[in-house]
Order: C-alpha cells, then sequence, then structure tokens
C-alpha cells in the first residue's frame, strides 16, 4: 500500500532530499521533490498528490489549503515543530488533516542560541576576519564575564530548558516566563517572573516560544523600553515574535547591545537560497547587516546530523500512520494547539 502513496515535498535542498531518501527505505513512498515553496502559485504542482510535505517558510493559508483538498491531498506533513504558517480553521472545516515532528532538535536549537551569545560577547566573528587579514588586534573585541550575570528565558520547553541548563554551567542566574511554568526548570534553581520583570532584570534574553497571535511583535517599542541598557537578544524561535524596525531603534539608540538572529520575520524570500549574486531588496534586512553588534545566521539552529535523521523518519513515520488509521497525537497538530 506504501508504494502506491504519492507525496510532494516542497522547499527542499539536497539535504532534504538526501535524509528523506534514507528515511525512505523502510515505506518506498513515491516521492516528488520541489525546489519551490508551496504557496498559491506553485500549489497546482501538488495536484494529485495523496500528501503535501511542507517547511517552515511554506504558505498553507486557506486557499491553499482548499485546493490542495479539491485535488486529492489528504494530509499536510509538517517536517518542523512549528506551524504558525497553517491556517488550522480552513484545515479542520474541510477535514484536512495536518501533522508535525513536535521535538527534533531541542539540544541542537538551545546550543545554537548559546553560540550566538558567545560569538557576539567574544566577539568571534570580527576576530576571525580580523586574524585572516594578519591583524592582530584586539581594540574592539573587549567582551564580558557571564558568570553571575542573569539571563532571561521566555519559554520554557524542551528548548528553552536545555538553554537554561548550558547557561547555569556558565554560573549564571536564570529568570523565564511561561504561561505554562515547568516543574523540571523549578527544581533547577529557575525563578518565574511576569515579562516586565524578565526584561528589567536579563542581562541576556533568549525566546524560545511559538509564534501566535498574542506572541506576534512581542519583542517591539514598549517591551525594549523596559530592557537594561546594553541588553543582549537572542531569536532563534520565530522571526515575527520581534519588530524587527523598533529593534533596530534599539539598536540605535543603545538599548539593545547586542542582537542574535537565526530567523527574521521575512526570511521566506531570503533563506535558504544562495543570494550572493542579487541586489537585496530588503531595506529593512539589509539595515540589520550594517551594525558591527549584530549576528545573523540564516535559520541553522535546527541543522544538525541527528535532527534532519529524526525529522526525515518521524515525518515519513506519520505519513505511514495516518494511512494505516492513525497519527500519534503527539504528532496530530488541532486547533486546541493554538487555544
Amino acid at each position: 500500500m506504501h508504494a502506491k502513496i504519492k507525496a510532494a515535498v516542497f522547499g527542499t535542498q539536497s539535504y532534504d532530499r538526501n535524509f528523506l531518501e534514507q528515511a525512505n527505505r523502510a515505506h518506498r513512498f513515491q516521492i516528488s521533490y520541489f525546489e519551490a515553496s508551496l504557496n498559491p502559485s506553485t500549489c497546482k504542482l501538488a495536484h494529485q498528490f495523496d500528501v503535501v510535505c511542507v517547511f517552515v517558510n511554506d504558505e498553507l493559508s486557506r486557499a491553499v489549503i482548499e485546493e490542495l483538498w479539491q485535488h486529492g491531498t489528504k494530509l499536510i506533513a509538517l517536517r518542523c515543530s512549528g506551524f504558525n504558517n497553517v491556517d488550522l480553521k480552513a484545515a479542520e472545516a474541510i477535514g484536512m488533516k495536518v501533522c508535525r515532528v513536535p521535538a527534533y532538535s531541542p539540544a541542537a536549537v538551545a546550543e545554537h542560541a548559546v553560540a550566538l551569545m558567545l560569538a557576539l560577547n567574544r566577539k568571534i566573528y570580527r576576530s576571525h576576519n580580523r586574524v585572516r587579514e594578519s591583524n592582530f588586534s584586539l581594540e574592539g573585541l573587549l567582551g564580558f564575564s557571564m558568570e553571575g550575570l542573569t539571563a532571561g528565558i521566555v519559554g520554557t520547553g524542551a528548548i528553552g530548558r536545555n538553554v537554561i541548563r548550558i547557561l547555569q554551567g556558565f554560573g549564571m542566574k536564570v529568570v523565564a516566563h511561561d504561561p505554562f511554568p515547568n516543574e523540571d526548570c523549578r527544581k533547577m534553581g529557575v525563578q518565574y517572573v511576569d515579562l516586565n520583570e524578565l526584561y528589567a532584570q536579563s542581562d541576556i534574553i533568549s525566546l524560545h516560544l511559538p509564534l501566535a497571535r498574542e506572541t506576534y511583535h512581542l519583542i517591539g517599542k514598549e517591551a525594549i523600553g523596559q530592557m537594561k541598557t546594553g541588553v543582549m537578544l537572542i531569536n532563534t524561535s520565530r522571526g515575527a515574535l520581534i519588530d524587527t524596525r523598533e529593534v533596530i531603534r534599539g539598536l540605535k539608540s543603545g538599548r539593545i547591545g547586542y542582537l542574535g538572529l537565526d530567523v527574521y520575520e521575512e526570511e521566506g524570500d531570503l533563506f535558504f537560497q544562495d543570494l550572493s549574486n542579487t541586489v537585496i531588496q530588503d531595506d529593512v534586512f539589509a539595515r540589520l547587516l550594517t551594525f558591527p553588534n549584530v549576528v545573523i545566521s540564516a535559520h541553522q539552529a535546527f541543522f544538525t546530523r541527528e535532527a534532519l535523521t529524526v525529522i526525515a523518519e518521524t515525518t515519513l513515520k506519520n505519513i505511514a500512520d495516518f494511512f494505516n488509521g492513525g497519527i500519534d497525537s503527539r504528532c496530530l497538530v488541532t486547533l486546541e494547539h493554538v487555544k
């Protein structure tokens, strides 16, 4: 039966194909790979496929979902944990099932978040470039000791917990905010506080929460105004958690002293492709690149061998489970997830 199931995989790179092909040995689905992202203009590529497999920057709007349904698609398989790009109301209204990979790289994303902190603090990127040009001066490379400082972790799911564990190893005090406090974090000595207090206390703030209506532009003018002068802000979750224009104002004023991003709210037109011979049209992103105290990576925090293996295996298992009668409830996405 599995050999007859047709899956269209959008937004694919060579590494996606490699890991999915390896995982598909156990299923033998008929997989077609498309480099293009799924959106209204590319949706016709998915006609007559049983499953569409998508990533973070694919567009699953009502129009797309309805067109997929009309042309035979029965399942949307996300190869990520976030689902903010899916109109779940539209999917549920017509009976389209949506599944995801709930946890695939909590350690990897946490490690990358801390790597951004260290790179910003110790100016690793600037030092590397200087040494390659035989410039061994230390001027402008002064960092600070993280031991004894306070880190504010917004979101204490699996990734946030891993960040806490690492930063406590550095000797940092950790405060956290989460509408659903985690007892494991409390046992680790983490103090839960409201957001205003977290902003006021923290020398480093790291975001580890999903994007939803309530968290859109969580970091905006008001939040930045409550932060310590010179705060370090890290975002490895979803780009639209921060209002980029307000963060730029914060950088210019000095309120934000360091910014580390692995995500960007308009990344769909930029990330996961080589634009080195292209003039970037996004003026806001171009402005970010002018600051010496900003480090940006292109949504690579998850990008480890271990994570890609889990993503591929779980995604294809979700597809198999669906056609065998039921997806693991931990992987199924419903409107309950946004309440």
